[in-house]
């Protein structure tokens, strides 16, 4: 859940945010792939988180940790010490449920490597929100601030808000996908049908025999050919319609 106590949200942010979430949903709508959709994400958690001058996306995926979107490359470099190290910020954020922020001055004493490296990159800052969008995608969205200020408890409620509300559009956007490529695979599988029938039917007037037989002559050829059986149907009755 967001929290809601705390001082407010400055208006300003919160129109920065309404900008942001409002240029996601519009790439949403484009249906780019995912690894675009979730560029923008990142791409958007900076604009909307001030303090913000990188992010990457933790995804775990069959229990690996992997980023699969980043706005720097040096936000990809810190992220693998992590993995690498098999603890940090990012992952504490996707295991445990919670937001982790905190500047890199008194991280070293529980992630050491993490935060060398960090430092090194020239990143002060880390703020880290879990990101779980269905059973398939989980993690954490990342964010690095060049400064020693440790990002503001505002900061966290508004990362908080912007990946509730992404995680419910990545959700619908994945949901409607998945319709999408369920729908395509049933109209390909009733074409493959209709055109599989339309030969059975062709095979059992020209040569009077049953429908069994008919299909088990186009199988053979199938297996002959080794061209799969809807081609071999869809080639057989085309051939017919052309004289060939």
């Amino acid at each position: 859940m967001i929290a809601v106590t705390g001082e407010p949200i400055p208006p300003e942010q919160l129109d920065e945010l309404t900008a942001a979430m409002a240029d996601l949903t519009s790439a949403l709508e484009t249906q780019p792939s995912e690894t675009e959709i979730l560029e923008t994400v990142c791409a958007e958690a900076v604009r909307a988180v001030p303090g913000a001058d990188m992010a990457s996306i933790t995804a775990i995926r069959d229990g690996k940790p992997e980023t699969a979107a980043s706005t720097d490359d040096r936000a990809v470099d810190i992220d693998r010490v992590q993995y690498a190290a098999g603890e940090g910020p990012c992952l504490r954020a996707a295991e445990t449920g919670e937001i982790v922020r905190l500047p890199l001055a008194t991280a070293g004493a529980v992630w050491p490597e993490f935060t060398s490296y960090a430092r090194g990159a020239g990143v002060g800052s880390y703020l880290a929100a879990p990101l779980r969008v269905d059973e398939t995608l989980g993690g954490a969205l990342n964010l690095f601030g060049y400064g020693d200020h440790g990002f503001a408890e505002t900061d966290s409620r508004l990362l908080a808000l912007y990946t509730t509300i992404v995680s419910f559009g990545l959700r619908s956007t994945r949901r409607y996908l998945n319709a999408r490529r369920r729908v395509a695979e049933l109209e390909t599988a009733m074409s493959s049908r209709a055109v599989i029938e339309q030969a059975k039917g062709i095979l059992m007037a020209a040569h009077r025999i049953t429908a069994d037989d008919a299909m088990k002559r186009l199988i053979a050829e199938s297996q002959h050919t080794n061209v799969k059986l809807r081609d071999v149907a869809t080639r057989f009755v085309e051939g017919l319609s052309s004289g060939d």
